[in-house]
């Protein structure tokens, strides 16, 4: 690294620092107004009016409220794009904090303010060396990464990614202390599918159910037989999860009823194994539903596809990571069966999903991403900053 380029990074990463109360400030006041998926206005408003403070011009309206500003350099080069979402989740807030949720049943339990407001941070300080930029960068300011279909897909329909050379995205780990990051190459995170059954029978009195096409016990069948696809349907070398959620049927003691309702997911990493489990599912449903004289009503939605990191940008970010952190400090992204909307940006363009941690000694920092008492140690803000800004330092500087 040359010397100018070192003194810059150095120069940048001091702003970083000076800059925390303000950055903390903004990812407080988004906690405070939380909005669900594909509800974001205020959120996006709030974005664009920090974005135009800076000098910024704003492309809004993107696949819903999304929300990109380009940085052009002075000089030609590469171009990457930064992504950070801004929706809540239907959560009750249950901290007793200054800036817990305001908006009742709606919290941001996933740190998601936290990527945004590091992300408007690093379009502040990285907009005034402007000048000294080889390329350009795209902040991406995404909605509605919690729900199915989700934003990135729109975003990336409406051309975001057209020009752009690679990508990367960042998400806060209540799970690694702060301080630390987590890369990882290859399938790091589930493709996500959701089904819902609904087994079509013929109630009666539960005293005579010799009558009756009893759709309770025909859907304990098909949930028993499902569980059955991952153990012996399926490779024991590769990874796959089935998980029924809901089962309804019935409101009565003594009535067989009508209908059972059953609900669940699938995870897989392997697209193979994700068309191979639905298969097998709709296979399960035709013969049992036979066998009992039942009928059924299958609904299937593939959701995100699985989140892979390609290989030579997630090296690349670990040694980056090395030298911003220190090499003890850059630890394995573990897989999880867990997804992630940001999947569909890895698919249209190489790059690397990693996470920074931000858990300390306070429990109050330990608690699960999704959880109602969900809180960060904000420090970890300013990781995320470094670590963008070690990205930028590579291509563009």
């Amino acid at each position: 690294m040359s010397n100018i380029k070192e003194k810059t990074i150095d120069s940048i990463f001091e702003e970083i620092d000076h800059s925390f109360e303000e950055v903390r400030g903004w990812r407080r006041y988004m906690h405070q107004h939380p909005e669900l998926s594909f509800q974001e206005v205020h959120t996006a408003a709030y974005i664009e009016e920090k974005l135009k403070s800076f000098g910024l011009e704003v492309q809004k309206n993107i696949g819903g409220h999304g929300l990109i500003t380009v940085l052009e350099g002075k000089e030609p080069g590469k171009k990457i794009a930064l992504r950070a979402d801004f929706d809540a989740l239907p959560i009750d807030d249950e901290k007793e904090t200054s800036y817990k949720s305001t908006n009742p049943g709606v919290m941001h339990a996933c740190g998601h303010d936290g990527h945004t407001a590091a992300l408007l941070g690093v379009a502040k300080v990285i907009s005034k060396y402007k000048e000294k930029l080889r390329g350009s960068i795209v902040f991406v300011f995404q909605p509605a990464e919690e729900t199915p279909p989700g934003g990135a897909k729109f975003m990336i329909e409406e051309g975001i990614l057209d020009d752009v050379d690679y990508v990367f995205g960042a998400h806060l780990a209540s799970d690694i202390p702060v301080g630390k990051v987590g890369v990882g190459e290859g399938y790091q995170m589930a493709a996500v599918d959701k089904f819902a059954i609904d087994v079509k029978g013929h109630g009666g009195h539960g005293a005579r159910p010799h009558q009756t096409t009893d759709s309770l016990v025909i859907g304990t069948s098909i949930v028993e037989a499902l569980q059955k696809i991952v153990s012996r349907q399926i490779d024991p070398l590769k990874s796959a999860v089935l998980t029924i959620g809901v089962f309804q049927a019935g409101n009565a003691f003594n009535v067989i009823p009508d209908t059972a309702h059953i609900e669940g997911t699938v995870r897989t990493f392997d697209p193979t194994v994700r068309d191979k489990v639905e298969t097998e599912i709709r296979s399960i449903l035709d013969g049992i539903t036979s066998a009992f004289h039942a009928t059924y009503q299958l609904d299937y939605l593939r959701g995100y596809p699985a989140l892979f990191n390609h290989k030579e940008e997630t090296d690349l970010a670990r040694e980056l990571f090395k030298e911003a952190f220190e090499e003890k400090n850059v630890v394995e992204f573990s897989p999880t069966m867990g997804a992630e909307d940001f999947s569909y940006f890895l698919e249209a363009k190489p790059g690397t999903y990693f996470r920074v941690g931000s858990q300390n000694e306070d429990e109050a920092t330990h608690y699960p991403h999704h959880h109602p008492r969900f809180d960060i140690d904000e420090r970890s803000l300013v990781n995320i900053e470094k670590s963008f800004v070690s990205i930028i330092s590579h291509y563009l500087f």
